[in-house]
């Protein structure tokens, strides 16, 4: 698997919750359960996140969780934006672009069903977008403002979908 699975722990957690199955204990269970299945069992090289929550569904249903099979509703996993690929498509010294086009791929991520965003290549985008290769202050101050205008786009988002949580990857 190509990224972590505790989103399907949460998908299980709403569904319980959504049961009104504050109580259930197997959570971590039916996802190790899943990860064993996709890397040993499954054998398919992909398979769709609707037939992945019909197989978390069967389980479900497998051990006498039925109501909670029944609250399931498909969760999409953490996904990875990378801003380097953003400045590069913006253009060196075109700041305005870069933030028009990572405002418009967060509402087509949103309008997906994304939940959870994790921003990868913060420094690189911001070294992409000053058209240096050494760090300098203007990369300082432009990094200060791309996280500003991450912050503020995560504080403005419609209420009524649901909410999205920004990761900002520090470490690239």
């Amino acid at each position: 698997m190509n990224y972590d699975t505790a989103w399907l722990a949460v998908a299980i957690r709403r569904a319980a919750t959504a049961a009104e199955r504050h109580d259930f204990p197997f959570v971590d269970e039916i996802r190790l359960g899943i990860e064993s299945y996709l890397e040993t069992k499954c054998p398919l090289s992909l398979l769709p996140l609707h037939d992945l929550f019909e197989r978390v569904r069967y389980m479900l249903v497998r051990i006498g969780c039925e109501n909670i099979a029944e609250k399931l509703e498909a969760l999409a996993p953490p996904v990875p934006l990378s801003l380097v690929r953003l400045a590069r498509e913006a253009g060196n010294g075109f700041e305005l672009a870069f933030f028009r086009l990572v405002k418009e791929e967060l509402a087509e991520l949103q309008a997906a069903g994304a939940e959870e965003i994790r921003f990868t290549g913060l420094k690189e985008a911001a070294l992409v977008l000053c058209a240096v290769e050494k760090w300098d202050h203007r990369c300082d101050a432009l990094l200060a403002d791309i996280r500003n205008f991450l912050d503020e786009m995560d504080r403005e988002r419609n209420p009524l979908r649901r909410p999205m949580r920004f990761k900002l990857d520090t470490e690239r």
